[in-house]
């Protein structure tokens, strides 16, 4: 059930904080943090944007791996009602050079790793970030822990509203120019509310023990997050989705909840690790991306025992709209090329020529109205206005919908090619 009084990000830390205080909120390698800490340091992170003169609805940016320390600088932004743009650490440099300048980044926190680049980025983004911040030890830059710890600790309680925007992530289009897709905070929550009603197996526990493998930088990674934070779980975070070390994670931390790329399931499957490693905790496996090819999903039934369910969706969409539920995923059953049945309150239709509603077996475009839906793509009002024409969004897909409502990917509209969960698109590669 939805949770009274968790009406945008920052309430979320608050909430936790004053009910489970000394439960641990986040698992970072063999750093662990309690709600009572998480929500300390989303305070000092928000006095500190403020105290840099980072205004409500100003962006920051996150360039480097997964970690516990994003998930502070998110819910730290939400609390100052500033937006994070978490970058894709895989760009090369023009492109992260673009995202800074067009998201008009004020402070960039950076991992080590990735200061070179986001150096040369900066210095030919019009100026790029005022202020930079490392994640860890670097020659000329603060910590970010030094400087969150030196800032007031106390909540600003800067006011938000639900249709504000939380989170700026970016998507590319066929002309390879990536577009900030504006996620609002009700539509993370509208979306919570649509996945609880479906099953179940959606439920979440007081237990629960959640894992964050795939990149934050994409909605899998951080609106994943967003929802074990959201039930007060305990979140293990690793830096990447390496298989081994998520076997391992499963384990030690017995992990109920997990959501990973079928590309990455099959990975832990092949694992030397995984032969006789316990999944016995493993309550359910989310996946998304792509449909699971059915060996796979005989040999992950069987080695974990446990509910799956496959979801589609996009960063426009805030993440999924569709599921396909555990009594579908039966070897043999041709429901396994679907993914699935929409959301309750998320309305899909196949649109043809001019938009209109296909019949059943016919293929077309995917075209989805749903209160969780983007507010806009950042600055591009002539691409929301096509993305959104008709007050349906055009997920560029190609699909065809069964008798029974099941939803199945045909093909891409657009040119696109998905490699490991990514979507690659030809400009891209050529530039």
């Amino acid at each position: 059930m939805l949770i009274d009084g968790l009406n945008v990000l920052a309430d979320i830390p608050r909430h936790w904080a004053r009910r489970r205080p000394d439960r641990t909120c986040t698992i970072f390698g063999d750093r662990a943090v309690s709600w009572a800490e998480f929500d300390r340091c989303c305070s000092c992170v928000a006095s500190g944007l403020v105290a840099e003169g980072v205004g409500p609805q100003g962006r920051i940016g996150y360039l480097g791996r997964n970690s516990d320390l994003y998930f502070q600088l998110l819910f730290g932004a939400a609390k100052a009602n500033v937006v994070m743009v978490a970058v894709n650490s895989r760009l090369a440099a023009p492109e992260v050079e673009y995202v800074l300048s067009d998201a008009g980044v004020e402070v960039l926190f950076v991992e080590p790793d990735f200061l070179p680049l986001a150096r040369q980025a900066a210095s030919r983004a019009g100026g790029g970030p005022r202020l930079m911040v490392a994640m860890g030890e670097a020659d000329g830059l603060e910590t970010y822990e030094s400087w969150r710890d030196r800032q007031a600790d106390a909540d600003p309680m800067v006011p938000s509203a639900p249709d504000d925007v939380c989170a700026q992530l970016y998507t590319s289009g066929t002309t390879g120019l990536p577009k900030g897709v504006q996620i609002m905070h009700l539509g993370l929550i509208a979306q919570r509310a649509a996945y609880l009603a479906s099953g179940d197996w959606a439920q979440w526990r007081d237990d629960d023990v959640s894992m964050v493998p795939m990149p934050v930088f994409h909605v899998g990674g951080t609106g994943w997050g967003f929802q074990a934070f959201y039930h007060g779980a305990t979140q293990v975070i690793l830096s990447q989705a390496d298989p081994g070390a998520i076997i391992d994670a499963i384990q030690r931390h017995r992990v109920t909840n997990v959501f990973v790329v079928p590309a990455v399931l099959r990975t832990m499957l092949e694992h030397p690790a995984a032969k006789g490693a316990d999944f016995s905790h493993v309550r359910v496996v989310h996946y998304g991306a792509s449909p699971i090819p059915e060996a796979v999903l005989e040999k992950a039934l069987a080695t974990f025992d446990c509910p799956f369910v496959q979801r589609y969706g996009m960063t426009e969409s805030s993440g999924t709209v569709t599921y396909l539920p555990p009594e579908d995923h039966v070897p043999g059953s041709p429901r396994l090329r679907s993914c699935g049945l929409p959301f309750p309150g998320a309305e899909i239709v196949i649109g043809g020529a001019d938009d209109r509603p296909l019949p059943p077996g016919e293929v077309g475009e995917i075209l989805i109205r749903a209160p969780w839906l983007m507010k806009g793509y950042w600055r591009r009002p002539d691409a929301t206005a096509e993305a959104t024409r008709g007050g349906w969004y055009h997920s560029g897909d190609a699909g065809y919908r069964d008798q029974d409502g099941y939803i199945y990917l045909h093909d891409r509209v657009k040119d696109m090619i998905v490699s490991g969960g990514e979507n690659i698109y030809p400009a891209e590669v050529e530039s």
